[in-house]
């Protein structure tokens, strides 16, 4: 089929197009899915002031939403980042529907852009897709928010999959500023430039990533949980060790047992094994039977209760050794995989450069980027590392990127 020269050319009840120029050409926008992710969504497009419809099949998500929204109103005002009138105007600009079956998705027909935010699993953002699209406009978009699921298993379940992407939201969706746009090899061209214009227009960072296993910034950043993880595993450190040793070497906000902690088991895990099932086994990227475990036994971090660390009243975290040495030794593992996985991402087409280094800098809030830490290190000296871990555990997982192993021969900068 020969691309649409316009998402009017679909068949389907036509509406003003989409264009890749501008984001306002249609104003009303869609959420299917209203828990963190999806509310937050919708707060940012009210606030720029779209109008916003919101679904969510419970109706305690429907109220929590809300209750977020009306609280995010009212610190704005108090803060002084908004007026009264403002507020209500943007509140009023919300309609919340109970409900994601065919009579109530029809409430998105009015909709230009719509993204669903969902249980993170294919097969019910198939159907929900293929729903939403027998109602849209058809001069409207599509967009999933998945963090790590096929977007071109979601397109190719579409009739017209040309016009749905991946619009990825890191959490809190109203502060965290990156969005990963992800086109499919379905995706039109003209699609993705209207949605990352739109998106922009929203003051979010937007980076371009390839539809690949936990796109960019998942995907780079698994080493930094999984070595550390393996690092625990081998008793070489604790986790509260290795955690001040990413904090006060590496100038890292948080430690990886923390951040895990605080991301969720559930959802760290789930992650990485997806990533892990995505690349038919990549030993970089497999899973910890010790985090399997916590998540089997409920331990899913701060919201649980605890994680690696217990955070019920009465208890105290556990100091670490501080040692410099073995400190140093764990600094030195970790940013050597995350360095090597940038570089790798380059070479398979995942990200430009300087979009690896904006997603991770402002995506997970790395304290440099990973292509020019490289640099500063020496691509050398990261090739030694690995070759080194390599040969002492004959494992794949420490194989450097051939992208490396040229920069290294050359002398040329890995930013480059």
């Amino acid at each position: 089929m020969s691309e649409p020269k316009s998402l009017f050319d679909l068949p389907a009840r036509p509406v003003q197009a989409a264009t890749s120029s501008g984001a306002g050409k249609l104003d009303v926008v869609g959420v299917v899915g209203a828990g963190a992710m999806g509310a937050g969504i919708a707060q940012v497009a009210a606030s720029h002031g779209h109008v916003v419809v919101i679904a969510d099949a419970q109706e305690s998500a429907i109220v929590r939403s809300r209750a977020s929204h009306e609280k995010a109103a009212a610190r704005d005002v108090e803060k002084g980042r908004m007026t009264r009138a403002d507020a209500d105007a943007m509140l009023a600009r919300f309609t919340y529907i109970e409900g994601v079956g065919p009579s109530d998705l029809a409430a998105f027909s009015r909709c230009g852009f719509v993204i669903e935010a969902i249980v993170e699993q294919l097969a019910p953002k198939q159907m929900l897709l293929r729903e939403l699209e027998a109602i849209i406009p058809a001069g409207a978009v599509l967009a999933s928010n998945t963090s790590s699921l096929s977007i071109a298993a979601l397109g190719g379940s579409c009739m017209h999959g040309e016009r749905m992407l991946g619009v990825h939201f890191f959490n809190p969706a109203p502060v965290m500023p990156l969005v990963e746009i992800v086109p499919s090899i379905i995706t039109a061209p003209f699609v993705t430039q209207y949605a990352r214009n739109l998106v922009t227009s929203w003051r979010k960072t937007t980076v371009l990533a390839a539809d690949t296993p936990g796109f960019l910034v998942n995907r780079v950043a698994r080493p930094f949980y999984g070595e550390a993880l393996r690092i625990r595993e081998e008793g070489v450190a604790d986790a509260a060790t290795i955690d001040w040793a990413m904090r006060e070497l590496g100038g890292f906000r948080m430690g990886p047992f923390e951040l895990m902690d605080f991301i969720g088991h559930d959802v760290n895990f789930a992650v990485t094994r997806s990533v892990f099932e995505a690349t038919y086994g990549d030993p970089r990227y497999r899973p910890s039977i010790a985090q399997q475990r916590l998540v089997e036994a409920g331990f899913l971090g701060q919201k649980s209760g605890r994680g690696f660390f217990d955070y019920q009243d009465g208890t105290s975290k556990p100091e670490a050794s501080r040692d410099p040495a073995v400190g140093q030794a764990v600094f030195d593992r970790i940013i050597a995989m995350l360095v090597n996985e940038a570089v790798d991402a380059v070479q398979l087409g995942i990200a430009a450069p300087a979009d690896i280094e904006l997603a991770m800098t402002t995506g997970v809030n790395y304290p440099k980027g990973l292509l020019a830490w490289g640099d500063e290190i020496g691509a050398r000296e990261i090739l030694s590392r690995l070759d080194a871990l390599q040969q002492v555990y004959g494992d794949d997982r420490y194989r450097a990127s051939v992208r490396l192993r040229r920069a290294v021969a050359s002398g040329q900068s890995l930013l480059t």
